[in-house]
């Protein structure tokens, strides 16, 4: 085994609003080359940093929006997100859980803080990421997958030193939640101070790391801090992260689907006609109706 090292840490850019509920720092597609390509089959990663959101009588969100093509992965670690959707789906995220959106063919939908988190306000933390879905299945009927944090899987590490979520793929031999239409491995690593954890992916997958909490040294060399976000070069299969103290890190890695893309607004597709497509599938009114 040979370990893999750390190509790029790249600080949280400037945050900008996704409605008016969600002040987020876009890391995937976005500054320090991280393109939708280079993360494939995580095209897009908004991270909404640790906030105080004040009280509000009028929920905070994101109004009626399509999708096409991909799926949504949503994890709230602070706070309570809303949703509801055009084919009669809703429910709540509540702090720890994970919204697994399968947009596929198309679907409309709203996000919005859940309306007793609302009128109290309070801590809001959340990372939404979009993962591809390969040309075969984009046209899928839409699904999702509501998994509450009772239901992930954990891995406990030796010693008490702490826990690894497995909200997709594998760690060590525990299956995660969510079921993927390529290979992908979501993980929630929750360290104490001092305690190690080592981590195994193939060379070539994409990988990466959000320290949504504390701070972290990889490999015994680079020291990734909060809300840092750490892309992994093409070089080994493991590495180890060692916490400088109480920490939460999500660690992503999967398969590239090495396919084109071809992406604008909500919609992602393989080809300039696909979208084209998307477009006017939307404005002719064949997505459907959300109030």
């Amino acid at each position: 085994m040979s370990t893999k090292t750390i190509e790029l840490i790249a600080a949280p850019p400037a945050p900008r609003y996704v409605g008016d509920g969600f002040r987020v720092h876009n890391f995937i597609p976005g500054m320090y080359g991280l393109d939708m390509q280079r993360m494939d089959p995580f095209i897009l990663m908004d991270y909404n940093a640790l906030f105080r959101f004040p009280p509000s009588e009028t929920p905070r969100g994101v109004d009626v929006h399509p999708h096409r093509g991909f799926e949504t992965v949503t994890i709230a670690y602070k706070g309570r997100i809303a949703h509801h959707d055009n084919a009669g789906n809703s429910g709540v995220i509540g702090e720890g859980d994970v919204q697994w959106m399968t947009a596929a063919a198309g679907i409309l939908h709203k996000e919005y803080h859940e309306e007793q988190f609302s009128k109290t306000g309070g801590d809001f933390q959340m990372v939404q990421l979009w993962v591809n879905l390969p040309a075969q299945h984009k046209m899928l009927k839409p699904k999702y997958q509501g998994i509450t944090h009772a239901e992930i899987p954990a891995y406990q590490l030796p010693n008490d030193s702490g826990t690894i979520e497995i909200i997709a793929g594998q760690y060590r031999d525990v299956q995660g939640a969510a079921s993927t239409f390529t290979p992908i491995h979501l993980l929630n690593a929750k360290l104490r101070a001092g305690s190690d954890a080592k981590f195994e992916f193939p060379e070539r997958y994409n990988t990466g790391l959000l320290v949504v909490e504390g701070s972290v040294r990889v490999n015994d060399a680079d020291v990734v801090p909060t809300d840092h976000f750490a892309l992994f070069a093409y070089d080994g299969t493991t590495f180890t992260l060692t916490a400088l103290e109480k920490s939460i890190v999500l660690i992503l890695s999967g398969e590239p689907i090495g396919e084109p893309i071809a992406a604008q607004g909500p919609f992602v597709m393989n080809t300039r006609e696909e979208l084209m497509q998307a477009f006017h599938d939307f404005k002719s009114g064949k997505f459907g109706v959300l109030a």
